[in-house]
């Protein structure tokens, strides 16, 4: 079978869902022919530095902006209004990815972003595409913005039963609707060796460990967080993740600190790092959600983006599995008291009870099964 993952480069939760949906298929069908195609790779130079700088600089700098703009276009009725004009910017844009598509055929789509799906979609329903595709939308947040809701798509995979709800409500029927969780790599659902882990990392193990994360960007005030837990009088170790963020893993590194701490910047051991830690603080993106659930580990969130991680924060208070802050200087206060009270027990549990770690999977499995196909035995 010919498979394609379809993403965009729109913060790095996208990306790694569609790594480990092409992890999971290649498990189960190694002698598939799998492309994994980002959008914005096929368009010119200029609009891919533009779309991908945009956002950035919306949610970094004008996060107020950024609400507007979600708030305003999560509504299906303004995207029909709107369908024209979003439909000749993206044929403009878009020309050398549907070629692409049509060159290689494929018999399943799986799209990580809304980008593909409305596009592979568009090309079913006018009939502009000589194979027809099952085409399944793997939504990488708590909560379905309407953007993700497109003509031609066959299959959507929420996070939640509440994502689900929301879908059916706005007019998808139950059936094409499929609660697996968010896809994370399996190296979430293994069992690790937290002590070992320490010893090879040089983390103290009488010391409840921090993990401070910047998500793949680096993105938020992560050094302000870091000088922050200096006012913490309990002792900790703290482990801080600046991404590819160069600029703040150089700054990051030479903050004074009266607590233990190591700096990283691009990690690819992220299960080990959260396997030792004790708290999470971060943004809550979906897939960082996610994997943190699935190891059963309690997130506190700080200044949520307004939109898509606003809804992922109220899903994980509502849920209990997190513990929340408006502003970074009432960060001492909070952890000192989620510690003393023993309230991390409790998150932790809860995060356990949300965690799925074998979505990626769950969701190959599905696919194949809705498009009639056994899967082969290795």
């Amino acid at each position: 079978m010919r498979i394609l993952i379809a993403t965009v480069t729109a913060g790095a939760g996208h990306l790694q869902a569609a790594s480990a949906l092409q992890e999971a298929w290649r498990d189960l069908r190694p002698r598939d022919e799998i492309e994994v195609l980002d959008v914005l790779d096929f368009t010119p130079k200029l609009y891919r530095k533009v779309y991908v700088d945009t956002y950035l600089k919306l949610v970094e700098r004008a996060p107020d902006l950024w609400a507007h703009m979600f708030k305003k276009t999560d509504d299906p009725e303004y995207l029909r209004k709107l369908k024209r004009v979003r439909g000749a910017l993206s044929q403009l844009t878009t020309t050398k990815f549907v070629s692409r598509v049509e060159r290689f055929k494929p018999e399943i789509v799986f799209c990580t972003h809304y980008m593909p799906s409305e596009i592979v979609g568009r090309l079913r329903v006018e009939g502009g595409t000589s194979a027809t595709p099952l085409v399944a939308s793997v939504v990488t947040d708590f909560e379905a913005h309407a953007l993700w809701m497109q003509p031609g798509v066959d299959l959507y995979f929420v996070a939640a039963e509440e994502t689900k709800a929301r879908l059916v409500a706005r007019g998808l029927k139950a059936d094409r609707i499929v609660v697996t969780g968010i896809p994370i790599s399996a190296r979430f659902s293994k069992s690790l060796d937290a002590a070992a882990i320490r010893k090879q990392l040089g983390i103290r193990d009488d010391l409840p460990v921090l993990l401070v994360l910047g998500g793949g960007f680096g993105m938020g005030p992560v050094t302000r967080i870091f000088r922050e837990l200096n006012r913490v009088p309990m002792s900790m170790h703290i482990l801080i993740v600046c991404g590819r963020n160069d600029e703040l893993r150089r700054e990051a590194a030479v903050t004074d600190s009266r607590h233990p701490a190591r700096v990283f910047g691009f990690v690819d051991n992220m299960q080990e790092l959260m396997a030792v830690s004790h708290l999470v603080i971060t943004k809550p993106g979906g897939l960082t959600t996610s994997e943190a659930l699935a190891l059963g580990k309690p997130l506190f969130i700080l200044d949520p983006i307004p939109g898509q991680e606003a809804a992922n924060s109220d899903f994980l208070l509502e849920n209990g599995a997190a513990a929340k802050a408006n502003r970074v200087e009432d960060l001492p206060f909070r952890v000192e008291k989620l510690f003393a009270a023993r309230k991390l027990e409790e998150l932790a549990s809860n995060a356990r009870k949300l965690g799925r770690p074998n979505a990626a999977p769950e969701i190959c499995r599905e696919v194949l099964r809705r498009a009639g196909v056994q899967i082969q035995q290795r």
